[in-house]
């Protein structure tokens, strides 16, 4: 079992401690210390002490130097690193490893992106008012990041985070979720090992919400980076003190809209990986299908012999492709959802049961009514709804009929249906021909509407984390 002390730079004794549970078996696999509002003033007044000795700043040769040798040592315990991220976070081993080695990835993006960083040219001189002058902007980091993260990326998420914030030359307070602090504990140590200050990087679990409200709002925060619910996202932005900055990650109710002409067995494949990859626990899973009426059941046949064939199971086992829920109240929850659905009159296609009290079987509805939780919110669970539509602009309607804007997908073999679809659909981006949670880490990452504020993505994360500052010089030889 893997126990850790406090992760702030504090001297005062631990508020309580957290333990960490594997999601599959439910056996204790740590014990972490966490801490309190007694512990809040000594987090924040190292970080800011760092922010405001300018002298001490890092160099970006200093963080690029950092970045390589964490991206060597994650290559050098990637099997390590996997089995803790299953471990905790439920995640099947080799999807898990798949994380690990984007994490690698992570590093070198942060480190491609700082490296070729720079300011601009401010034109000047074109009337007579900045006659004599030049202007320019040169990267300075922002200040005090506060990083909250959620549990179904344990190590990745905190690299978008964090690695971000150190690429950027901030501070960094990181509150990883309770249910999967060990990765997140994992990455600091492994910065610290690689050169990374201490001070630079806490990890703040706390003790209660109270207390990770308090941090978060605390004005010498000057960025807030959140990856989870909306319900949570929303309220601690609309607390954030003044001038805070802030990037929100929320869930979505992904749509995918197949056409007639589209090749059904390829979408079938990489629908059905995007509905019931890491048990759907992915804000941008496909979760909503629309297929038009007259040609849907040979998917619908093809989906069902997809679902029945993954294996569900121990995420350490390399034959799982189906892990837990993170707790065995998610696996209840989504029960009741399904059943909601059936009992108002959607056709359950297969699926439909807990295996076990973490585990559920990948679930194909085909109809649920419009007005039940499976249509109208996020399942966060290995369930794909699947909508009969009289004909295609009619799933682009049903598509945006909800108040969540993140990724959405369309399948066809015709250019103009793709950008009918990309034109008329609410999202931030549209897959063609594939699935709905396709990303690599440093492409735009952007939820809208009730999805989240601000753009995700390494470098675009790093952008958020350093502000423009501008120089003006006048000269009468200019």
């Amino acid at each position: 079992m893997i126990t850790h002390d406090i992760k702030i730079n504090s001297e005062i004794s631990k508020a309580g401690t957290l333990e960490v549970f594997n999601p599959y078996d439910r056996s204790k696999i740590g014990e972490i210390a966490t801490v309190g509002e007694q512990h809040l003033e000594d987090a924040l007044s190292s970080a800011e002490s760092l922010y405001l000795d300018k002298n001490g700043w890092m160099t970006v040769h200093q963080r690029v130097q950092i970045l390589e040798r964490t991206a060597e040592i994650i290559s050098d315990r990637v099997e390590e690193l996997t089995k803790l991220a299953a471990s905790e976070g439920g995640k099947p081993y080799l999807d898990s490893k798949v994380e690990i080695n984007r994490a690698i990835d992570g590093c070198k993006l942060a480190i491609e992106a700082i490296r070729n960083e720079h300011g601009e040219v401010i034109p000047m001189g074109g009337d007579m008012y900045s006659a004599n002058r030049t202007a320019f902007t040169l990267k300075e980091p922002i200040g005090v990041v506060v990083a909250v993260s959620a549990f179904n990326h344990p190590f990745n998420l905190i690299i978008h985070q964090v690695m971000a914030a150190v690429a950027a030359g901030c501070p960094v307070i990181v509150k990883p979720a309770s249910d999967t602090p060990l990765s997140c504990i994992a990455v600091r140590e492994i910065l610290n090992e690689a050169g990374l200050p201490k001070a630079w990087c806490q990890v703040f679990i706390s003790d209660n919400n109270t207390t990770a409200t308090k941090l978060v709002t605390d004005p010498r925060v000057s960025f807030f980076s959140f990856i989870g619910s909306a319900k949570i996202g929303w309220m601690l932005k609309s607390k954030l003190s003044s001038g805070t900055r802030c990037a929100l990650e929320h869930g979505g109710v992904a749509p995918a809209i197949v056409y007639p002409d589209a090749n059904y067995e390829e979408a079938i494949n990489l629908l059905g990986k995007g509905g019931f990859y890491h048990a759907g626990q992915v804000c941008v899973s496909v979760q909503r299908l629309y297929l038009h009426k007259d040609h849907s059941q040979d998917f619908i046949a093809g989906l069902k012999n997809l679902a029945e064939s993954l294996v569900v199971g121990d995420p350490l086992s390399d034959k799982t492709q189906v892990g837990p829920l993170i707790k065995p109240q998610e696996c209840d929850r989504i029960h009741e959802w399904v059943t909601e659905a059936v009992e108002a009159g959607a056709k359950l296609i297969t699926g439909g049961n807990k295996i076990s009290d973490t585990c559920y079987q990948p679930t194909i509805l085909v109809n649920p009514p419009l007005d039940v939780k499976v249509s109208q919110l996020e399942v966060f669970g290995p369930v794909i709804c699947i909508y009969e539509v009289d004909a295609m602009e009619q799933a682009v309607e049903l598509a945006n009929g909800l108040e969540v804007s993140f990724q959405a997908a369309v399948w066809t073999s015709n250019i103009d249906n793709a950008f009918y679809v990309r034109k008329h659909i609410n999202a931030a981006a549209i897959m063609v021909n594939d699935h709905t949670a396709f990303r690599i880490d440093g492409m735009p990452f952007a939820g809208l509407k009730d999805s989240g504020y601000g753009i995700g993505g390494i470098p675009h994360t790093i952008h958020d984390m350093q502000v423009d500052k501008m120089m003006v010089i006048k000269s009468t030889n200019l």
